[in-house]
């Protein structure tokens, strides 16, 4: 923080991208896990856009990180679903908290996205396996690449969106549309 107030520049995009999760179900939750899925993915979310807020500069663009589970019933993904939820929840708010400041607050919603954080969920590789062909089955019938991600935040950070606030852009092949 101290580098970019020292280059006077400010910050036009900021891309909240706090999240892990694991399975557990609601037998097995604790609090401990509970207390961890928010922390790691509500608190990282909330105090990187805090402190990202007196280095923003006007028509600033913030992108959160959601996930496809906030809008489904994923069996012992619970905690994750609800932790995501509410980043969800927090887009819209503070779309509207800040949106006199002239920022712009928009949530990115993957699906499926090859990435160690989504192949690390299932260590044994058979079951592994069974996870991503589980997950490759939307309408687009394959997992997607971080490369199709990015593009999807680059345009929410871009100017090309500069009249979307609040919304929820779906990258997750068909995922929860359809």
């Amino acid at each position: 923080m101290d580098v970019i107030r020292a280059s006077g520049a400010g910050l036009d995009i900021v891309f909240a991208n706090a999240g892990s999760g694991e399975y557990v179900t609601l037998q097995d939750e604790t609090p401990e896990h509970l207390i961890d899925t928010f922390n790691r993915n509500v608190g990282g979310t909330v105090f990187t856009v805090q402190k990202a807020l007196p280095l923003l500069n006007p028509g600033a663009s913030i992108v959160l990180a959601g996930s496809t589970a906030a809008g489904r019933g994923m069996p012992a993904f619970g905690a994750y679903a609800a932790a995501k939820a509410a980043i969800r929840s927090f887009g819209r708010t503070w779309a509207t908290e800040l949106g006199d400041r002239g920022f712009r607050v928009n949530t990115i919603v993957p699906g499926p996205i090859l990435t160690p954080g989504l192949t690390e969920l299932e260590p044994d590789p058979d079951q592994r396996r069974a996870m991503l062909d589980n997950l490759a089955s939307n309408p687009m019938k394959r997992i997607g690449n971080p490369e199709e991600l990015a593009a999807a935040v680059v345009f929410l950070a871009s100017d090309a969106s500069s009249f979307m606030t609040g919304s929820e852009v779906h990258v997750d092949g068909g995922t929860n549309q359809v």
